[in-house]
């Protein structure tokens, strides 16, 4: 690996260039941000000098305390902490050699500094040009056991973002065990810090949780094979007095879809030391000589301007530098699904009168839900035809092309001229390709198929089993099925479900093998239809990650379309992912699981919000009222849904904080925003609260909802105020820069 050096010497803050090298000092300087370590040369060990807002060199070496005889690295701010050698918190790689020992000893060895960014193999990841990126990669070399570790730093100046990732090779002439390898990992000075996270369970994904960092470890993670409902594979660290719009604010996101840890210790010493990676417990992944492994890429971002700032620039970065899909900035057609309408109980007339009906309101995507499929099998209930992906002759007698093409026939009512959508009905489908039914053909023909350990139970969830991906055998049938599916008809859209954790697995690799080989089915079928819009789903945020993200443009944000909740999940979401990544839909009323009623309009206000809106109910079913409005409120979601998909958010009130939630969408060159405004309950006798906006030009002049001008200070400073009426009202504003 060859040396370099970039922009040596010392800098003023405005010449920073992105990646500078001095005497084995490295540093990495976005617009706000610094990241810096040095090479001991005592040890050869990396440690860590900086992580935080700008600064230009090094200033001094941090106090050695000691550590009373016990420890001798506990003071030493560790950049790559290995097992062994004095160090007693938690390392960020344990490896077990041939001969049964796990300790380290990593040296530096080399640098390399890269323009733009090299991928990571199997592995979905940020990406960028010579202009947008920077990598350093150092190389670090352990003499005893002969193992390699590059260790890849990208800088993305423009969002203060850093993507790192870790690759170990085995260069001994014997077998080595990989038992933990953090993606991130980094030690901060002594101060007091808070963590927020994102906590939940099917029907309540991403409630913020913000707590304490105490002396000892604590943490979160999955262990059910995939992100998770429970816990989003995202991290933040923030001081006590940190708010949505100032104060010190370091994220963490893991571009990964599979179980993963995130560890946060506060040792005795002061010093808090943040880890985030895969789950050790479902890795023990072997290497033989010549072999590497390379850890999924963990993004942070930092910031001195509050969680606001870090989550747009969180949504900005991975709107350009993580989605793929040629959607990703293109607005999303109004959908309606045939779920919640009619479950499992439809023909080929009746999913045509649903469209039919949808195509009245003015929507422009038909999505045929779960219960198409099936021959011998079928599909008419959730106890058979998992993995049998042809239609159901009974439910359509002359083929899913025959009712595509009906569909795509129908005429739409048009109540808004301002996108270019098109005209016709799309149609779409649904498919949960990673599960079997043991009432199948395909378990008939390949039991072996299934992820299993040996002679142990095959534990069923919701009457399922999930087929081994990390078997190539299952990978392909994947790939070809879809493949076949979607040239069988004209499917523009597609929901990738995936409805259970994985429960017993052949051996704790098989968790990271099974991701690989879904990320490959994912790739291969993405680029065969790059035309597709593709939706990711798992009882609906059970998957909602990065690494799905990668591929799929959006997911379906919950399974729960009760309006009130949607507020609080939809406002948790944002924290790291764009608005254009929800799926957002109304729904009927009352919700089944909570009972709860809500105006249409305040519905359609907070699907609004997502970057892909829609409808799960039956039109006929519902009231007149109802039907009435919703054509108008389609109009408008059409409408703002460029803003949305494009725009800046900002969270001007919290759900849970007020009973007046609020966000505002700017759109990226700042001439147009959108304000949603809401009421949870009415409080007689009081007066309304004063909203200052955020996010405008202060020198601009606006106009709002077609009053005004108003300066953008008035706006920001003197801010708005809305009078509501009764529980769950709501309303949208358009505003425009003269």
């Amino acid at each position: 690996m060859t040396k370099s050096v970039v922009n040596g010497g010392s800098t003023s803050h405005s010449e920073l260039k992105s990646v500078v090298v001095q005497d084995q000092t490295f540093a990495l300087n976005g617009k706000d941000v610094s990241y810096r370590f040095h090479i001991d040369e005592a040890t050869g060990d990396i440690v860590s000098d900086h992580f935080g807002g700008t600064v230009t060199e090094s200033y001094g070496k941090p106090l050695n305390l000691g550590g009373g005889g016990w420890s001798t690295h506990e003071h030493i701010r560790r950049e790559f902490p290995n097992q062994g050698c004095g160090d007693f918190r938690s390392p960020a790689v344990r490896i077990k050699q041939a001969g049964g020992f796990t300790v380290s000893d990593f040296k530096y060895v080399s640098h390399e500094v890269v323009n733009g960014k090299p991928g990571l193999p199997g592995l979905p990841a940020t990406f960028g040009g010579d202009e947008e990126v920077t990598t350093l990669v150092v190389r670090l070399h352990d003499s005893v056991s002969s193992i390699q570790v590059d260790l890849s730093y990208s800088i993305f100046p423009a969002h203060n973002a850093i993507a790192r990732s870790s690759t170990v090779k085995n260069m001994s002439d014997k077998e080595v065990t990989v038992d933990k390898l953090a993606s991130f990992s980094t030690d901060l000075p002594y101060d007091e810090y808070e963590m927020l996270q994102l906590q939940g369970e099917w029907v309540r994904e991403c409630t913020r949780i913000r707590r304490k960092v105490d002396y000892g470890t604590q943490g979160f993670g999955s262990a059910n094979g995939y992100s998770s409902h429970f816990n989003n594979p995202f991290l933040s660290l923030v001081k006590p007095t940190t708010s949505e719009t100032q104060g010190d604010t370091w994220g963490f996101s893991l571009i990964y879809t599979g179980s993963f840890a995130a560890e946060v210790e506060r040792t005795p010493q002061g010093l808090t030391r943040v880890l985030v990676g895969m789950n050790e417990n479902q890795l023990s992944w072997p290497l033989k000589p010549g072999e590497s492994l390379t850890s999924p890429e963990c993004v942070s971002i930092f910031t001195p301007n509050g969680i606001g700032d870090m989550s747009r620039k969180f949504h900005r970065l991975y709107r350009q530098n993580l989605i793929t899909s040629r959607f990703v900035n293109e607005p999303r057609p109004a959908l309606l699904n045939s779920w919640e309408g009619l479950f499992f109980d439809f023909d080929e007339s009746t999913i045509y009168k649903l469209a039919q009906d949808a195509a009245k309101l003015g929507v422009k995507l038909f999505v045929l839900d779960d219960g198409w499929f099936g021959v011998k099998y079928p599909r008419i209930d959730d106890h058979a035809g998992l993995g049998d992906w042809e239609v159901n002759p009974a439910r359509f007698p002359q083929g899913l092309k025959s009712i595509a093409d009906k569909i795509r026939q129908l005429e739409i009512t048009e109540f808004s001229k301002a996108q270019s959508l098109p005209s016709i009905m799309q149609f779409g489908i649904w498919v949960e390709p990673e599960m079997i039914n043991r009432n199948s053909t395909l378990h008939d023909e390949h039991p072996d198929w299934v992820l299993s350990a040996g002679q142990y139970p095959r534990t069923e969830t919701r009457n399922q089993l999930v087929l081994n991906l990390a078997l190539p055998d299952v990978q392909e049938f994947i790939i070809e099925s879809m493949t076949k599916l979607l040239r069988s008809a004209p499917i523009t859209y597609v929901k990738w479900d995936n409805n259970r954790g994985m429960h017993e697995s052949p051996c704790p690799s098989n968790f990271h093998a099974y991701i690989l080989g879904l990320y490959r089915v994912l790739k291969e079928l993405t680029t065969r239809f790059p035309d597709v819009l593709w939706e990711g789903c798992a009882s609906g945020g059970g998957r909602f990650d990065p690494g799905m993200l990668h591929y799929f443009p959006q997911s379906w944000t919950s399974d729960n379309t009760d309006a009130l909740d949607r507020i609080q999940i939809q406002f948790g979401t944002s924290v790291v992912y764009p608005a254009s990544s929800m799926g957002a839909h109304v729904g009927a009323v009352p919700y089944e699981l909570t009972g709860r009623s809500t105006p249409v309009r305040f519905r359609a206000h907070v699907a609004m919000m997502g970057g892909s809106f829609g409808l799960e109910l039956d039109p006929a079913h519902i009231p007149d009222e109802d039907r009435t409005q919703l054509p108008e409120l389609i109009a408008l979601a059409e409408k703002v849904n460029p803003i949305i998909v494009r725009g800046d958010m900002w969270r001007l009130r919290l759900p849970g904080d007020s009973n007046f939630p609020a966000a505002l969408f700017v759109s990226e060159d700042g001439s147009e925003a959108v304000l949603f405004l809401f009421q949870i309950r009415t409080v007689p006798v009081h007066n309304f609260p004063i909203l200052r906006l955020e996010g405008l030009d202060s020198t601009a002049t606006y106009r709002v909802d077609g009053h005004g001008p108003y300066s953008g200070a008035t706006l920001m400073n003197g801010g708005i105020q809305y009078k509501f009426q009764g529980d769950y009202d709501s309303k949208v504003m358009l505003i425009e820069r003269l």
